[in-house]
């Protein structure tokens, strides 16, 4: 069921759907992010800092694995694709989902779907053209 559908033409327009998005956040929010590679998760995690008053760069977690920025609330943005959920849960970073002083970004989340609380807000970024994206939000 979507909740909303957004076609973006620019970056700037991601960066406001994930802005407006977030906006409405109040803190214990988990984000799933699905896209391709280069599909603009990133590009939305920027927009999603931009509301939460986060002045540092964000930048993809793909090899750091979780990046964290401070703001109106803690933004912790996690890529999971070189992990699995007995990993994550060892390095304890299933402690962030749901906790009410941030919000979670969750990039690869179904390598660690067992983790998840269950009612995530889930983004699927879809490629239409170089230029253009289609974003859903469920």
């Amino acid at each position: 069921m979507v909740m909303k559908s957004f076609i973006s033409d620019s970056f700037e327009q991601t960066k406001k759907i994930a802005y407006d998005l977030a906006k409405t956040f109040v803190g214990g929010e988990v984000v799933l992010l699905d896209g391709d590679l280069g599909a603009g998760k990133t590009v939305f995690a920027k927009g999603v800092a931009q509301a939460l008053d986060i002045t540092q760069e964000v930048t993809s977690p793909t090899f750091a694995i979780h990046n964290s920025y401070n703001g109106s609330l803690v933004l912790n943005h996690f890529d999971f694709y070189r992990l699995d959920e007995s990993e994550a849960e060892m390095l304890g970073l299933d402690e962030f989902f749901g906790a009410k002083e941030g919000v979670c970004l969750v990039e690869w989340w179904s390598n660690i779907a067992g983790l998840l609380p269950k009612n995530c807000i889930k983004v699927i970024i879809s490629k239409i053209d170089e230029n253009t994206r289609k974003i859903d939000i469920l």
